[in-house]
């Protein structure tokens, strides 16, 4: 396979995981609203999950350093299918939204 073959499948793989981690993200205050606190807790297991390997891997998603192996681009967004800016302040934007949606979760959690 081509590296720039191999490239793609990698953004894509990026791109999907991304999407699923965001859509949690987003998810985990609405299940608490809705007082699906059990879902809300396996939605944040799931990104503390990602945040563990995040750690492991010195604050870099795995898959940054595979698609890094295929192309000499290291704009914020080589290896993703996400608007530049999206992947520059991804950790900031999304990590901003996990504590606001944990805390309402907590909030909701102690109001029932």
């Amino acid at each position: 396979m081509r590296d720039e073959d191999t490239l793609r499948l990698v953004k894509l793989a990026h791109t999907a995981i991304w999407a699923i981690m965001a859509a949690a993200i987003v998810a985990i205050p609405i299940a608490a609203m809705a007082g699906r606190f059990r879902l809300a807790a396996w939605l944040t297991v799931l990104i503390v999950a990602e945040c563990i390997v995040l750690a492991l891997n010195t604050g870099r998603c795995p898959l940054t350093d595979l698609a890094a192996r295929f192309t000499s681009d290291r704009a914020a967004n080589f290896d993703i299918y996400l608007p530049r800016w999206i992947a520059q302040h991804n950790k900031t934007v999304f990590g901003s939204l996990f504590v606001v949606g944990e805390l309402v979760f907590l909030w909701q959690w102690l109001a029932r």
